[in-house]
């Protein structure tokens, strides 16, 4: 029976993921000038102020005021009506160093063995209904928001258009479990303010309908079959959206851990990435879990796969590792004797993650918004510079974990 599937996205602008790029920001510096560093960091963002808390062992000193500004100056919180804005917002610090009682279940007199920074199970997901083997709902929700941001700041044909902005999908799946068209699409977005709403509501309306989305078909012909004249469209459905960013709600870092995922897709296990460097296996084994779905839908094992995997708290080896392929297995086998073969082709203890995926590298920022999952990896250059002025450039990859560097292994591995 035909059924309909919904997943949403949030941009750059929107207050949660302002405080997960400024987290992110810091994981950043503190790994460029000590890999070795351990950071746990949240932010709140509210009117005119940031909040900065969290627990971090290294050897480097941050100015993070310089580096939170910088990071709200990037999104586009530049003008004081806002009421939020780069230069002129308050920004307090209450960073601490580390508890010794956490540190000590991680770190090992030899590395191999380096515990799991909490205890807790992660998730990774892959379909190959879309080319990055994401779910579709989830990626069009992103691309719809990216592609907003590019207009704004062109800010050419759309010229009104603020920061936060939300967007969801809802696709319509046939009996075989495949999308077959946009049943509905939900777009809000903050913008300058307008004389007559009336006005201001329809001409925002025109421009996503004509402007924006006729942009996603043009950049995306794989799924212009989707679009159609029947497609409902609530744009900005609540009025005007002119108090908007961290004046309109407050922000905090790891609110929006299914939009940074799947969509609701799959599953998830609760922690937060942003923040958190790679000894969090939150965050590390969520990057290794998404690591081994894509390469075995890729390898040709199944259409779709979830992959789980847990870990008690300073124990390396994790407690176990768990695969559903939702009976789309191109394989003769069940999904715990799949599991046993990927045990022996993917190592998760945490070190060997972090070896494998580059992870203690400053590759941060650029997950922090648009989601973590189903991104182009890259080799991009990067220039940090610390309080006393040493500048560290680095060449570093982006989305590791997004490589199809284990599907051969995969395919030798279960004889495709």
């Amino acid at each position: 029976m035909a059924y309909l599937f919904t997943s949403e996205s949030v941009s750059e602008g929107h207050p949660d993921k302002v405080a997960d790029q400024i987290s992110d920001a810091l994981i950043d510096n503190f790994l460029a000038f000590d890999p070795e560093s351990k950071v746990a960091c949240e932010t709140l963002v509210t009117t005119g102020q940031v909040i900065l808390a969290g627990e971090v062992k290294s050897k480097t000193y941050l100015d993070v005021q310089s580096i939170a500004r910088e990071v709200i100056r990037k999104i586009g919180y530049t003008k004081s009506e806002y009421m939020f804005e780069a230069n002129s917002c308050g920004v307090l610090s209450a960073i601490h160093e580390q508890s010794q009682d956490i540190n000590q279940g991680v770190d090992r007199a030899s590395k191999e063995e380096q515990g799991a920074g909490d205890q807790g199970m992660m998730f990774g997901y892959a379909t190959n209904e879309t080319d990055d083997y994401m779910p579709l709902a989830l990626n069009l929700s992103h691309k719809l928001l990216q592609e907003l941001a590019v207009l704004r700041r062109e800010n050419s044909e759309i010229t009104y258009l603020r920061p936060d902005a939300k967007s969801q999908v809802t696709l319509e799946y046939d009996d075989d479990n495949k999308p077959v068209r946009i049943d509905a699409i939900v777009i809000s977005t903050q913008h300058d303010d307008f004389d007559e709403e009336p006005a201001m509501l329809a001409k925002i309306k025109k421009d996503i309908v004509e402007i924006l989305i006729p942009r996603i078909i043009k950049n995306n012909p794989q799924y212009a079959h989707l679009f159609n004249d029947a497609i409902q469209y609530h744009i900005n459905p609540t009025g005007k959206f002119v108090i908007g960013g961290p004046h309109g709600d407050t922000g905090l870092t790891g609110r929006k851990i299914i939009v940074d995922t799947y969509g609701g897709k799959g599953a998830h296990g609760g922690g937060a990435f942003s923040g958190k460097d790679p000894s969090k296996v939150d965050r590390s084994a969520a990057y290794a879990t998404r690591h081994i779905a894509k390469n075995l839908v890729a390898g040709g094992v199944a259409d779709e796969i979830l992959v789980q995997v847990s870990y008690a708290i300073g124990v390396a080896k994790p407690m176990g590792i768990y695969i559903n392929t939702y009976g789309t297995a191109k394989v003769n086998l069940t999904d715990g004797e799949i599991a046993k073969k990927v045990e022996a082709i993917f190592d998760m203890r945490p070190y060997f993650i972090e070896q494998r995926l580059k992870l203690r590298n400053p590759i941060y920022s650029e997950t922090a918004a648009y989601g973590h999952m189903g991104r182009t990896p890259e080799v991009v250059t990067k220039t940090f510079t610390s309080p006393g002025g040493e500048v560290k450039t680095l060449e570093v990859e982006l989305f590791t974990w997004e490589k199809l560097d284990y599907a051969d292994k995969v395919k030798e591995a279960f004889a495709l």
